[in-house]
């Protein structure tokens, strides 16, 4: 038990405290030399977790410690607005330098966040290389694949050597570190295919370098729409994707950094969406920008609503009648609200593709269909024993006005979730057709329509089966 307690303890001892450290360091009188030794131990994620906590005396103190390298690296793992304000205070000339240091596509979001004085500043600065790679990337719409491109690459000729192309691997790394592919160009700098850096290092110098390049490599094109090319990414499981230009000259990379932070864009981006919300909305945004962004969709659920609530209004009779009822719609609404949501999802997913056919869209419709029916049946099953058994047991009624319930519900259950199944599936293809993007226009149109659609259901099945048909009022 001792010798628990002992490990115990020793295991939460070692845990150090980053934060405290660093901050130590910088607050501290030991020599610039002293405390860049130091600070080079530390991770920059964990440097710049701790900036946002030093006053700006202690900010300026750091940068001019630091060398541009691992300011670079530092500020790369910052929100590009707050790196953006912690440039701004540091002189042009090694605000430059930083740049320079910088992945391609992360200084050029940074830069855009700066004042455009202070930006021109910075950019009288850069070398011209890097001006033209950075006006290049800055070139592309936020939405198209060349906006993410990096030139962190290694790129040779087809007609080289193996030794020859292990001198130009050595004489690349020293400013770009992705190296674990190299990318080959032909004579016309047209993209010809990769080598894994691994065969590169294992090959005999007498072995052509033709036969290590794959030319089957997979690779984008830097007009695509990240939203049409955003599955691909994510198969290809690859470290760097070369991208093209439209003449099929290679522009650069897009790492696999960047292609994680695409899809948690677009992830975030969907969510929204499905809410009836822009992707732009957080918390900096004026409260007039947001209520005028979602007033148009709640005034449509709005009206959505006076419908459904009309529609139980029709059916008041049969609710004055039929008063136990009333305790059984919520569980309906819910049931056909969670299956439509769930075929959207399905639908968007699939509409990613934009190859998809016809055929493929009607299959993808009876198959949800199918799905709803199912689940339906099993679901209507259920709920026709356990609320015949709850009426029976706990509302003292009789067994045949218990299950004649129960089996209305379960019924209706079933039609609602085919229904709701369809809906959920039809309406973001209709969306996709006519050009509205469907995780705007679907998520809570769905579900008022599927209350709707729930509603007249079930309240229909009460006054045909239960009023009309076995006559219980």
């Amino acid at each position: 038990m001792e010798e628990n307690e002992v490990i115990e303890t020793t295991e939460e001892a070692v845990i150090p405290n980053y934060e405290e450290e660093i901050i130590s360091i910088i607050r501290g009188n030991e020599s610039p030399k002293s405390m860049l030794t130091k600070l080079e131990d530390y991770h920059a994620s964990d440097i710049a977790a701790v900036i946002e906590k030093l006053t700006e005396t202690e900010r300026k103190k750091l940068f001019r410690i630091c060398e541009y390298p691992m300011l670079a690296e530092t500020f790369s793992h910052l929100e590009e607005e707050t790196a953006a304000e912690y440039l701004m205070e540091i002189d042009s000339k090694k605000a430059a330098n930083i740049v320079s240091e910088l992945e391609t596509d992360n200084a050029v979001v940074i830069l855009h966040c700066i004042p455009k004085e202070k930006r021109e500043f910075i950019m009288e600065f850069l070398d011209l290389d890097i001006k033209k790679e950075i006006r290049l990337i800055a070139s592309f719409d936020d939405t198209e694949i060349g906006s993410k491109v990096t030139t962190n690459c290694i790129i040779i000729r087809e007609n080289l050597t193996v030794k020859e192309a292990m001198s130009e691997l050595v004489r690349q790394a020293e400013i770009n570190d992705n190296i674990s592919k190299l990318f080959v160009i032909d004579e016309n700098e047209y993209y010809y295919g990769s080598i894994d850096l691994k065969d590169l290092i294992t090959a005999r110098s007498g072995v052509p370098l033709e036969s290590l390049i794959v030319t089957s490599f997979p690779y984008v094109y830097a007009n695509e729409y990240i939203d049409d090319c955003i599955e691909r990414l994510k198969d290809y499981s690859e470290d760097l994707i070369p991208v093209l230009d439209n003449k099929n000259k290679m522009l650069g990379v897009i790492t696999s950094q960047s292609i994680i932070e695409v899809v948690d864009d677009e992830m975030g981006d969907d969510y929204a969406k499905l809410a009836g919300l822009t992707a732009e909305e957080d918390l900096n945004e004026p409260v007039k920008q947001s209520m005028l962004k979602r007033l148009p969709w709640l005034l449509v659920l709005l009206a959505l609503g006076m419908m459904v609530s009309g529609v139980v209004g029709i059916f008041e009779k049969v609710v004055a009648q039929l008063t136990i009822i009333m305790a059984f719609q919520s569980l309906i609404l819910d049931m056909s609200g969670n299956v439509g949501t769930q075929s959207l999802a399905v639908t968007i997913r699939v509409l990613m593709d934009e190859n998809l056919t016809a055929g493929q869209k009607i299959k993808l419709v009876f198959k949800e269909m199918r799905v709803g029916l199912f689940n339906g049946l099993i679901l209507g099953v259920l709920s026709f024993i356990f609320v015949g058994l709850y009426v029976m047991f706990f509302k003292h009624q009789a067994p045949v006005f218990s299950f004649a319930v129960s089996g209305c519900l379960g019924i209706s259950l079933l039609l609602a979730m085919l229904i709701s199944s369809a809906v959920g599936t039809l309406i973001p293809i209709f969306f996709k057709k006519i050009k509205v993007d469907p995780a705007v226009a679907s998520g809570p149109l769905i579900t008022t329509i599927n209350d709707l659609v729930a509603v007249v259901t079930y309240y229909g099945m009460s006054w045909i089966l239960l009023l009309n048909v076995l006559q219980l009022a």
